[in-house]
This record gives structure tokens, sequence and C-alpha cells, in this order.
């Protein structure tokens, strides 16, 4: 199968998996905005995406994405250092050839803390929460008590500093990955890549102020729900 076997068709599959974990993040900014402004409804999204069928389901297809986008990544990777010697990615340079962009020659060091990331943010939210809830047990918290877990994780200033940290290599990591995925998709010409470069800085930068501030919020206490304990 060419998807498979192909280097193109692994560039198309890391593009489609690529945009759709860009669309998870950005609901998952907009549920987390929520918790800014009310504790309870927060927690009214968490207990709808509890345990149950559908959120499964959804986990598990969120998780196959993850999979198939970082083992590509690292297929890509391994073609391209054998291909171009110390070259990590492949990058265009339709636009200013000969100039390539940091995070290009940095994907695989970016995955890499990424990949971190996401298992320090599994640990401190799944594992509290769906997982507990599935096995019965209780992390210092009802497992559909996310805005708790909140609290606890980002008045931890070290948390809260790692969680900058990765939030930063995800804005690296995607302000290339996006118009890149563009561009392996044939959706940008001369003209639409300077174009999606533009639209997807901006749409990226967004998303993960999005996020920052939410981290900043309860590090520094100044979260509008927590004005009642969080029942605002």
């Amino acid at each position: 199968m060419w998807l498979i076997n192909s280097s193109i068709g692994r560039k198309v599959v890391m593009s489609v998996t690529g945009i759709a974990l860009i669309l998870f993040l950005t609901f998952h900014c907009c549920m987390n905005i929520v918790a800014l402004f009310s504790g309870k409804a927060y927690n009214m999204i968490c207990e709808l995406l509890g345990a149950n069928w559908y959120a499964l389901v959804a986990t598990l297809g969120l998780a196959a994405l993850a999979v198939i986008h970082i083992v590509y990544a690292f297929i890509l990777t391994a073609q391209n250092r054998t291909a171009r010697g110390n070259s990590r990615y492949d990058v265009a340079t339709t636009v200013n050839p000969g100039k390539v962009e940091w995070a290009s020659k940095n994907m695989l060091v970016l995955g890499i803390i990424i990949c971190l990331g996401l298992l320090l943010h599994l640990f401190n939210f799944w594992y509290n929460m769906m997982f507990a809830e599935l096995m019965g047990f209780s992390a210092g918290h009802l497992p559909s008590d996310g805005f708790a877990f909140i609290i606890d994780t980002f008045q931890n200033p070290v948390f809260s500093v790692l969680y900058i940290i990765w939030l930063a290599a995800i804005w690296f990591h995607l302000t290339h990955g996006f118009w890149s995925a563009m561009q392996t998709l044939g959706w940008s010409g001369k003209t639409w890549l300077c174009r999606w470069k533009w639209i997807g800085g901006i749409y990226v930068t967004l998303l993960m102020l999005g996020f920052l501030v939410v981290v900043l919020a309860f590090w520094f206490g100044c979260a509008p729900s927590l004005c009642c304990g969080g029942c605002c």
C-alpha cells in the first residue's frame, strides 16, 4: 500500500494525522478556557467526557492518531538522515531558497520534548480521571473533578514550568508542521505557501496562547473561576 510503503504516502499520513491532532488541540483549548470562568461548567464537560463508551472510542481513536503520527515521524526522520546526512527534515525552499527554518531542522528534538510532555499530561489528567474511573480508584479527587486536578497541577511551579516548555515545543512544531502539511496535500502553490505560513503561524500562536493563559492564570491564582472555589 502506497500510504505505508512510499515516502510520499508516509508524508500524507503524517499530514492528515497532524491536522486531526490540531483540531483536537483546538477543542481541548476551548475546553480549558471554560475552566478559567467556571469550575462547575468545566466539570460538567469532564463528566460528559468521562469513562463513557463514546469517550473511550474517541480516546482510542486519538491515541491511534498520535501513535501513527509519532511512528511515521521517526520513520521519515530516519529516511531523511539516510538520504541527506545531517538533514533532519524534508523542508521546502520554494519561498526562501537555501534558508531552512530552525524548527524544520529540529523536529526530532521537538517531537521528543512533545512526547515527554504528553506523558506528563496523561499522568496528571487522563490517569487520574478516565483511567481512575475505569479502574475504580481515586487519586485524591473524584475522577470527574477535572477542575481540582487543574488547580493541583498548575499551582505546582515545577509542573507549570514544564507545561510552558511543552507548549513552546508544540508551537515550534506546529508552526512548521501546519504549512508543511498543506504543501504535502497539494493545497499550496508558490502564492499560497506564504499565505499558509501566515495563517498557520497566527492560528497556532492563538491556540498556544489559549493554553498558556490557563497555565499562568491557575499558577498565579488569578483565574476568575477561583473566586468562589470554582463555583463561579
